[in-house]
């Protein structure tokens, strides 16, 4: 499907651009960088392919890291930096990142469909295509994983999945279907984000 390519290319520019904010923030070098922006957009599929036991998408097609060197050097001619505190909370930022995460995780669960998983298969496989490289990154960088501190990130990763699987099963994974599941887990996204939902922690 092409809409779904193109919103993938979408997502791996929006998570290189992360990801090498994020370096910045951590005082990388060059290498560090692209390491930082590679993980933060493509580990996820890295990790889905794997899972999965097909070639590494972003190792046999040429685009996925053609896209993350193009954000690396147009973030570093337009200085994109030098405003990291500033773009970091602002909504656009925000919203960029919901798409890519959201993004990802249907194209897991697409598939770990097409592979045979099962619904446990898909949630997981949609939930590691979707925030995979974040962890891969923070692990890297020594961070607490970001899913793990901030507004249902994974816990709507898993959803997402599981919710494909149902579509699925029901015949209802068309383009609408795929374009409707998209915008509602960005909204979902987003107001957790701004009204700072998240699950209950652990209690005696």
């Amino acid at each position: 499907m092409d809409i779904i390519l193109f919103i993938e290319y979408i997502g791996i520019a929006s998570a290189a651009l992360s990801g090498f904010l994020f370096g910045v923030k951590k005082g990388c070098d060059w290498l560090g960088l692209f390491i930082a922006a590679f993980l933060t957009a493509l580990g996820g599929g890295i990790i889905r392919d794997l899972l999965v036991g097909r070639d590494i998408y972003s190792f046999t097609h040429y685009m996925p890291v053609l896209i993350v060197i193009i954000v690396l050097f147009i973030s570093r001619f337009l200085k994109v930096y030098k405003r990291y505190g500033e773009l970091e909370k602002k909504f656009i930022f925000i919203f960029a990142d919901a798409i890519d995460f959201i993004c990802f995780s249907i194209v897991g669960a697409m598939i770990a469909i097409e592979f045979g998983f099962n619904i446990f298969g898909v949630a997981f496989v949609a939930f590691f295509n979707g925030v995979g490289g974040g962890i891969l990154r923070d692990i890297l960088l020594n961070e607490v994983p970001w899913f793990m501190r901030t507004g249902l990130y994974g816990t709507i990763s898993f959803g997402v999945g599981i919710t494909y699987y149902i579509l699925h099963l029901v015949g209802l994974n068309t383009i609408f279907y795929i374009i409707t599941l998209l915008a509602l887990g960005i909204l979902i996204r987003m107001i957790a984000y701004y009204k700072g939902w998240q699950l209950p922690p652990l209690k005696d």
